[in-house]
């Protein structure tokens, strides 16, 4: 065990914030936000050093255990591996990017929404460290009041309705996890004493029946929230009335829960009912891929458009996941971190852009190229990442994907690969519609990015293009907790790599994954 409580502190730091920032003086509005800001940073910072003392050949490190409810084997157990630093880091980095980019986000009740915003990073960032698995459940439920009340209580008309569906939504597939925890509770307790610690799980033979129906529960309760298809309806109408702030919350962060659920409890915990469920998985991530890509085409409003590229992102994940390869497998953590450095740029851009035009219809923003070049210049950033350009980082996390999908059946690779021709298609659409054409009179006087603004998404921008073409420290990252997964599950395969004596830092060549 770590002597210092390096996860218990990287959680309460958020979580004390949430709890003063309600209290700051309400005559000084500009103070919570301040306040909110310097919470984030210094959590972005203890995650640094988190980051910084971590073996990525060492499994799973920083331990914390101590019983909670001796009873019914429930642990304060916490630890970090490969899988849960990446996403602890993606979250500690983009709370700070959300709070500057979205700085008049909430203006009407600046101290409580950056306490719901804090409230919720502290909440994620104990599912990605929680090694036990009613820990897990307990803050996994728990996210969903900050979230609630981000979408309901600020954003557009119709959130209320948005709100609600979102929590209808969430809550029931919380149940039917609830059902399963609950399960494995009678299954340990039949083999000796009770225990929810994720090593203990592990150890379990769990017959053939019983692990079916346990891992139905935990990955109705995760396709729900990641979200897949056909429980994925509340996904755009959510980002369609949230703030660009909450969405990327939403989007970036807490969906990820599903897809880590699935990697970290699905097949750690259910290897055989995994392997039994692929089939049927599979369908449905292609499905997702290739519906949330064509349905996009179609959409006016830019934060609906957004939030239905995500059901498509998400599906390449949840395929990377269940072709049972370890390219797969660190493909899909890979996507999981691209995936919230792009759309959550694309989600603050739209942002910016929704604020000076006053509406978020594509039809109604024409022409805005020549008035904000620097705006256009980070939309179609944003936008070249989603559509996995080579050069920015989505592509590499894709091209691994897409390389595992045809390794398992060539017509799943086929199909897989439709849903990047219609990325480009909903991508560069929405750019001409939004920037390009006539520039009416109305745009002229736009103002284009602010120092402000453009300070904020930098760091995303950054990243895209580091990782792009230098993605040995994510795929170093990785690959070590992909390996581990797979040889429980009972899979052994070349991982990609990159060999660093070989390769410079500014070059990338995807051959060399196998």
């Amino acid at each position: 065990m770590n002597e210092f409580p390096w996860l218990t502190v990287l959680i309460a730091v958020p979580l004390v914030g949430a709890v003063v920032a309600p209290f700051l003086p309400k005559t000084n509005p500009l103070l919570a936000k301040q306040f909110g800001v310097a919470v984030a940073v210094l959590t972005l910072a203890v995650g640094a050093a988190i980051a910084a003392q971590y073996d990525v050949d060492g499994g799973m490190q920083l331990e914390e255990q101590h019983t909670w409810i001796e009873a019914f084997g429930v642990h304060y157990a916490l630890g970090v591996d490969g899988l849960g630093l990446l996403l602890i880091l993606l979250t500690a980095l983009l709370v700070p990017i959300v709070l500057v980019a979205g700085w008049h986000e909430g203006d009407e009740s600046p101290a409580a929404f950056v306490g719901w915003v804090l409230a919720l990073e502290a909440l994620s960032l104990a599912v990605f460290a929680a090694t036990d698995v009613f820990l897990f459940y307990v803050v996994f439920e728990a996210t969903l009041i900050p979230a609630y009340f981000l979408i309901g209580g600020f954003g557009r008309e119709g959130r209320s309705a948005a709100a609600l569906k979102f929590l209808m939504f969430q809550l029931g597939g919380g149940l039917v996890l609830l059902g399963s925890v609950v399960g494995l509770y009678v299954v340990s307790a039949d083999q000796g004493s009770p225990s929810y610690l994720l090593s203990d799980l592990a150890e379990l033979d769990i017959s053939t029946e019983a692990g079916r129906w346990l891992f139905a529960g935990f990955f109705i309760a995760f396709a729900i929230k990641a979200p897949l298809f056909p429980v994925h309806t509340w996904l755009a109408d959510t980002t369609e009335k949230a703030t660009p702030g909450t969405s990327v919350l939403l989007v970036c962060v807490l969906d990820k829960i599903g897809t880590f659920g699935m990697l970290r409890f699905c097949l750690g915990l259910f290897p055989e009912a995994s392997e039994w469920a692929t089939p049927v998985v599979v369908v449905l991530a292609l499905i997702s891929i290739v519906y949330g890509a064509f349905v996009a085409i179609g959409q006016d409003d830019v934060l609906r458009l957004i939030g239905l590229t995500s059901l498509s992102h998400f599906g390449f994940i949840t395929l990377g996941i269940f072709v049972f390869s370890t390219q797969g497998g660190t493909g899909s953590i890979l996507y999981m971190v691209n995936h919230g450095l792009g759309t959550a740029a694309l989600f603050l851009v739209a942002g910016y852009l929704i604020r000076r035009r006053g509406t978020t219809l594509i039809s109604e923003m024409g022409g805005l190229e020549k008035a904000t070049p620097v705006l256009a210049g980070l939309f179609l950033v944003a936008g070249l990442a989603t559509l996995g350009l080579p050069g920015l980082s989505p592509f590499v996390s894709e091209f691994l994907v897409i390389l595992a999908a045809f390794d398992y059946q060539w017509y799943v690779g086929a199909v897989a690969v439709t849903g990047i021709v219609l990325a480009a298609i909903y991508v560069l659409w929405m750019y001409q519609r939004t920037m390009t054409g006539p520039t009416a009179p109305e745009v002229e006087g736009t103002k284009d990015a602010s120092l402000r603004e453009v300070a904020a998404v930098a760091p995303l921008m950054v990243a895209l293009v580091l990782f792009g073409f230098y993605p040995a420290p994510l795929l170093d990252v990785a690959n070590p907790a992909v390996e581990s997964l797979l040889s429980h599950v009972g899979v052994s395969d070349d991982p990609p790599t990159v060999d660093h004596a070989d390769v410079p830092p500014h070059s990338y060549d995807e051959g060399e994954a196998h």
